[in-house]
């Protein structure tokens, strides 16, 4: 059995907020969970390019926008899962941190982070 709270998860700055996470690869599970806190008013290019990912909204407000130019709005409640892989924009509204607990598979080492600089999508 693995129990972690909040302050013993490995947390990582990944590009435009905090990723607390909970569960990596070498827990053996095949998955991770993670708690990602998105920076007020940021807008991140991302896409998972060896991993599938969902995320859950808990706290805050933004949008995933896909590459044809569809916005979803997230909300507490709401989930969105890149099941192909998808590019997509990631923005947190201005007014707040956007908190999601997202689970990715296969699971994440650990220490990957985003390029956030480069001209085409950040990827891991």
């Amino acid at each position: 059995m693995i129990v972690r709270t909040i302050d013993d998860a490995k947390v990582v700055d990944w590009g435009n907020g905090l990723s607390r996470r909970f569960l990596l690869a070498g827990d053996g599970l095949g998955y991770s969970i993670t708690d990602t806190i998105v920076t007020a008013g940021t807008k991140s290019r991302l896409q998972y390019r060896n991993h599938l990912e969902a995320c859950y909204c808990i706290e805050g407000a933004g949008e995933v926008v896909d590459l044809e130019g569809n916005s979803f709005p997230l909300t507490p409640g709401t989930l969105y899962a890149l099941d192909k892989n998808d590019a997509h924009y990631l923005i947190a509204s201005p007014e707040a941190d956007l908190r999601l607990v997202c689970v990715f598979s296969p699971a994440l080492h650990g220490d990957e982070r985003h390029s956030l600089d480069e001209p085409e999508f950040s990827h891991y």
